[in-house]
């Protein structure tokens, strides 16, 4: 187990990404568990997902920084502006900065990958230059499982590296890890890398797939379930990640110098993930059956009318599994919710907001 080394009461923390559903969970877990800390978010508020639930985001974050002693400030800008994420590190100097910030999606980055190449790459450049030159005492970055290897046959450890990435999106989160490790080797800044596997749970993104299911299912619209319903996904309740994080930004990497005088042990890799995979197919019927269950959908209720089976889609792997010994072993770290608790949440919240969720849909 390592040993907390980062009291984050009393330190300024920024995250990129804010507004984002990840963002704006560890923003909320930020405020409740420290004292005294400044929590600066930042997002470029961009349409991908509905403006409107990022503003709902923003809106409950800062009620609830009313009732806390540590203090919130969100500033809309985007991390591909070099001078204005400047401006963020000189004048708010943060001891740690936790950058979620990308623009995400496999199909999206086929389609345009110069905002995947502005955002992902570019965007990270100028969070290494803003940490390189403005010193802070731990950078945590989210990569992604898409960025592990082509075909994951088995759960994958973090030394695996995935240098065969099928999609853009991939290439550019890969490439944000060896950006990173060449930076806190260089420079000796404490990096701690996370790949995450599916995020899901309450207020969470619209273009992921359990949202566009549920979404579907709801207004009887036909969804596809691609590779047959044979791919599987390893599926991570949104607190679990949180928690995760809030652990290991207050570990970063112990600084110490090579033979040749560079810096070595300050970049780490973990996954996050359930280390329990689960095929499409099954997943899709766990969904539905906990949305008649909170009451969304009716009793009687098949979803098998609605599903169109299609092979697999450019860009996509078949199999991901997490390997998350190392989180266990280093922060004794493994997710609590398992997957029907976790969509039985979802559907609860769905179920709740479905009134609003058709509005923002419409309107995103």
């Amino acid at each position: 187990m390592r040993e907390k080394s980062l009291d984050l009461d009393h330190k300024t923390i920024l995250v990129t990404g804010a507004a984002g559903f990840i963002g704006s969970n560890l923003c909320l877990r930020l405020l409740k568990r420290t004292e005294g800390a400044r929590i600066i978010g930042v997002d470029n508020m961009n349409m991908f997902n509905p403006i409107e639930l990022k503003e709902w985001r923003l809106n409950y974050i800062g009620e609830i920084a009313q009732r806390c002693s540590s203090e919130w400030m969100f500033r809309e800008g985007d991390i591909s502006d070099k001078e204005f994420l400047d401006w963020v590190m000189q004048r708010f100097r943060p001891a740690v900065v936790v950058n979620l910030a990308a623009q995400e999606g496999v199909g999206y980055s086929i389609e345009n990958p110069y905002v995947y190449m502005n955002s992902n790459m570019v965007g990270f450049l100028n969070v290494l230059e803003g940490c390189r030159n403005y010193p802070v005492e731990h950078l945590v970055f989210a990569t992604s499982a898409s960025a592990d290897t082509e075909v994951v046959q088995k759960a994958f450890p973090e030394e695996e590296y995935g240098d065969h990435p099928v999609s853009f999106y991939a290439a550019s989160k890969r490439s944000n890890e060896l950006m990173a490790h060449s930076y806190a080797r260089l420079y000796g800044i404490p990096v701690t890398g996370l790949r995450l596997y599916t995020v899901y749970g309450p207020f969470g993104r619209t273009d992921m797939a359990y949202f566009a299911f549920a979404d579907r299912l709801y207004r009887g619209e036909t969804l596809s379930l691609y590779n047959h319903g044979e791919n599987s996904r390893d599926f991570t309740y949104i607190n679990d990640v949180i928690e995760a994080i809030f652990r290991v930004l207050q570990s970063p990497p112990e600084r110490r110098l090579g033979e040749d005088g560079l810096p070595r042990g300050t970049y780490r890799m973990y996954n996050i993930g359930s280390g329990q995979p689960r095929k499409m197919r099954e997943f899709l019927k766990i969904l539905q059956g906990e949305m008649i269950a909170a009451g969304v959908l009716p009793e009687d209720f098949d979803a098998e009318e609605q599903i169109e089976y299609l092979p697999l889609q450019p860009g996509e792997t078949p199999q991901a599994c997490a390997d998350i010994s190392a989180m266990a072993r280093d922060f004794g770290w493994t997710p609590s919710t398992d997957l029907r608790e976790g969509l039985s949440q979802f559907a609860a919240w769905f179920k709740e907001y479905a009134g609003n969720i058709d509005a923002m849909l419409e309107e995103g």
